[in-house]
């Protein structure tokens, strides 16, 4: 073997076997990027779903919602009849016949007072019962000087009670009697109690800028009691007609709002629509939509006129929904959707503008 011409033609060998090992990796990175090419996913990354993107929405059927208006407020629970007890004469109290929550009757005695003084005597003087009732505060103790102006304690009548609330003043344009109202207690969470408004004051009062109203509950409960701090949602106007739809799954543009709707072919149609009267984030739509359209609540952020859609309401996918009639009503909608109740509860700064605001 000729070591000498080996050795010359070792860097002809070197430089063949560098420009080979090059051209392997040039070949092997055009393979590999013509098969991720290949492989890239349908959906793409496309802005608003352009360029044949899938955007995977929520959606809901649009019905005909009434809406709710109301004013929340606080108020007290408070007995419809009662009267504070005054002694005829001045003294001091010798006797009381009663004590915290005891029943009396009108006219019955509940206690005495003597109206003696150092070096005279006088008959002691009764004390009576104003009306029928039960003792609604503590009796004063005996040996108590009164004067008759001093009250000896306070009957009232514990099986009817009432609830008097303020209104602020920019709610009084829908006050009126027989309004109807949700009345809850912090004893009692998530209980209920329904109640009627039976007076409305006729005047504003300067220093709070309130008008005062009276309720009265519909039904007598053992449970409810006077002196109770009482949560007040009075329900003012119901605004009805339109379907409605949550105020965030619109999109808007200037002073313009648009909503899509669903096509057959799950594409989507962004349509310009009208605002009406809005409760608790529901708003009514009063031209634009119509009822029994479907139409897209989450994900329209992502959407553009024509896009393709996924809906995944519920995890359904759209080409698993249930089928529409000629008339475009949705049958057999899955079960959970939103808007087709009304909504209800909220607090007073809240309650106003959505009762009586676009």
């Amino acid at each position: 073997m000729n070591f000498s011409k080996l050795k010359k033609s070792r860097p002809f060998l070197v430089v063949v076997a560098v420009v080979a090992l090059l051209v392997i990796c040039i070949i092997t990175a055009q393979i590999q990027k013509k098969s991720q090419g290949a492989a890239a996913p349908a959906f793409g990354r496309g802005g608003r779903g352009g360029g044949g993107s899938v955007v995977s929405v929520k959606t809901q059927v649009l019905e005909k919602t009434t809406l709710h208006g109301y004013v929340s407020t606080n108020g007290e629970i408070e007995s419809q009849n009662s009267v504070s007890v005054f002694p005829d004469v001045s003294g001091k109290v010798i006797s009381m016949n009663v004590m915290l929550g005891s029943k009396v009757s009108k006219g019955q005695i509940i206690g005495y007072v003597d109206p003696s003084s150092p070096g005279s005597y006088f008959r002691q003087s009764p004390v009576y019962a104003p009306i029928s009732g039960s003792i609604i505060s503590t009796p004063l103790k005996n040996g108590t000087t009164v004067s008759t102006g001093t009250a000896i304690t306070q009957v009232g009548d514990v099986n009817n009670l009432q609830i008097r609330a303020n209104v602020p003043e920019r709610y009084i344009a829908v006050l009126k009697v027989g309004l109807k109202a949700n009345i809850s207690v912090e004893a009692y969470p998530g209980v209920v109690f329904k109640a009627t408004v039976s007076r409305v004051s006729p005047v504003v009062d300067s220093a709070s800028r309130t008008k005062e109203i009276v309720l009265v509950f519909d039904e007598r409960d053992f449970r409810i009691n006077a002196g109770m701090f009482a949560k007040v949602i009075l329900f003012t106007e119901d605004y009805e007609g339109e379907v409605t739809m949550p105020n965030d799954s619109l999109v808007q543009n200037g002073d313009k709002f648009y909503a899509y709707t669903v096509n057959s072919d799950n594409t989507v149609t962004k349509n310009e629509v009208t605002l009406g009267k809005k409760v608790d984030g529901i708003v009514q739509i009063t031209s634009g939509l119509k009822e029994g359209e479907r139409v897209v609540v989450q994900g329209q952020t992502s959407l553009a006129n024509g896009s393709k859609i996924q809906d995944i309401t519920n995890g359904v996918r759209s080409e698993q929904k249930s089928e529409q009639g000629s008339d475009g009503k949705t049958k057999n909608p899955p079960e959970g959707e939103a808007g087709s109740g009304a909504k209800r509860g909220g607090s007073e700064k809240q309650a106003g503008a959505r009762g009586g605001q676009k």
